[in-house]
């Protein structure tokens, strides 16, 4: 007592303050407040001569410790403070099960803790308004602790069903999807999502887990095979398009034109159809191709503007030829118009092609001519039998002469020049058969 050392009976503490609550549980009419003890400790405690230190409660006094540091009234409030102590832990206890905040079940155990401990806690307060208090908190707490169940195992059947779903899904992507990429993406976005879904047992969880991952491994050794499959057919494309290129490299410098146009259509097509090569060697293989179709319709563009530049020049020159060929007088000098006709003529079919357009409209003007003369001899053969077997033989003369020139050209190997040679020659017979039929008629 000298050294006014306090000594207290050894007593169970209340827990440190809880966890913010997680249920779902609202106290609505909360139990009546509990006294300050501070304001008026008396009221619940005294303190005896000897120290001892007493509460108040229904049942009676009851000792609670014993005061010898000070004053009798410093000692009640001393053991007030304490039960004030209590008392706002369980305010604090309620005012987070009010609010839905921490875990209550924590709550729970730390409020039967504390009624539990009444009992035996040096404290001097209203105890029973505290044990009132206390019960009605442990009322509420333990239905917050039965709807935090129902909460968890509604939320595990929606885990468990959601997880069902994506494991539904990747299985159904594993056996049917051929969108490789787009499929591949959203199993790794399951699998994210996967991730985040808790509150599973074990065991149900891993027996989610090992569909999922046999979907996941499904669809893998699918894809795998598909592009090991592709490359197998790309490796053949590019064997296959290397094939075309050297064929098209090789018709480059054909001057055969429409048979190798032809050819390198063809080539287009089995080129489209043999399929891409791998990307790697797709590119340069196609700039090969084309750059061998380029090189050959280039040079037949050139040689068709070569071509058609002649045939222009060639048709200039014939319609000089005609414009010669107009001013001749068969009616002045029938022998001298022919010989000028047969001198244009020669010239006219060595001059050679002109632009197929103006094939029509040349040699109609040039026959008209040659039909100008021929009805002015046809005129001169009616009158004079002997002239009209001259002209006979003159055209068979002609007719000869054509025919020889046909044979000399073929035998040249001039098809060309034969043919056209061919086609005066039968020309000139049909006016000789005119001339004939005319003699004999007369």
């Amino acid at each position: 007592m000298a050294d006014h050392k306090a000594t207290e009976e050894t007593t169970t503490h209340a827990p440190a303050p809880t966890e913010v609550l997680q249920g779902h549980v609202s106290i609505a009419h909360a139990a009546p407040p509990v006294p300050n003890a501070e304001a008026a400790p008396s009221r619940w405690g005294r303190i005896d001569d000897d120290g001892t230190v007493y509460v108040t409660t229904s049942s009676g006094e009851r000792t609670v410790g014993i005061w010898q540091a000070g004053s009798a009234e410093e000692g009640l409030l001393h053991y007030a403070r304490k039960f004030d102590d209590i008392r706002t832990e369980v305010e604090l206890l309620e005012s987070r099960l009010n609010s839905r905040r921490g875990n209550p079940k924590q709550a729970l155990q730390t409020a039967t803790q504390l009624r539990d401990g009444l009992d035996e806690a040096a404290v001097v307060g209203d105890i029973d308004a505290l044990r009132a208090r206390l019960n009605h908190v442990i009322e509420h707490a333990e239905n917050a602790v039965g709807e935090a169940k129902q909460e968890r195992e509604a939320a595990r059947a929606a885990a468990i069903q959601r997880k069902e779903e994506l494991a539904a899904e990747a299985e159904s992507i594993a056996e049917n999807s051929t969108q490789w990429k787009a499929a591949g993406d959203r199993l790794k976005e399951i699998l994210d999502e996967w991730k985040t879904i808790k509150g599973i047992e074990r065991k149900t969880d891993d027996e989610l887990w090992k569909r999922f991952s046999k979907a996941r491994e499904n669809f893998n050794r699918r894809r795998g095979s598909h592009f090991a499959e592709l490359d197998k057919q790309r490796a053949a494309a590019k064997v296959r398009k290397e094939e075309l290129i050297a064929e098209a490299e090789s018709l480059t410098d054909s001057t055969d034109w429409g048979p190798t146009a032809n050819r390198f259509k063809q080539l287009m097509s089995e080129w489209k159809a043999a399929g891409r090569a791998p990307r790697d060697a797709d590119e340069a293989l196609w700039q090969r191709f084309r750059a061998a179709q380029d090189t050959f319709f280039a040079r037949r563009s050139a040689a068709f503007s070569e071509r058609d530049a002649e045939f222009t020049e060639n048709a200039r020159r014939k319609e000089e030829l005609l414009a010669e060929a107009d001013k001749i007088d068969p009616s002045a000098n029938l022998e001298a118009a022919k010989a000028q006709l047969r001198k244009i003529q020669d010239r006219w079919d060595e001059i050679g092609k002109v632009p197929r357009e103006r094939i029509r409209e040349l040699d109609g003007r040039l026959k008209a001519v040659q039909d100008r003369i021929r009805s002015v001899e046809d005129s001169k053969w009616r009158r004079t039998d002997p002239e009209a077997l001259a002209r006979a033989a003159q055209f068979r003369e002609r007719v000869e002469q054509f025919e020889e020139q046909a044979a000399k050209a073929r035998a040249a190997g001039d098809e060309r020049r034969a043919k056209q040679a061919e086609e005066q020659a039968a020309q000139w017979r049909e006016w000789m058969r005119a001339a004939e039929k005319a003699v004999a008629e007369r």
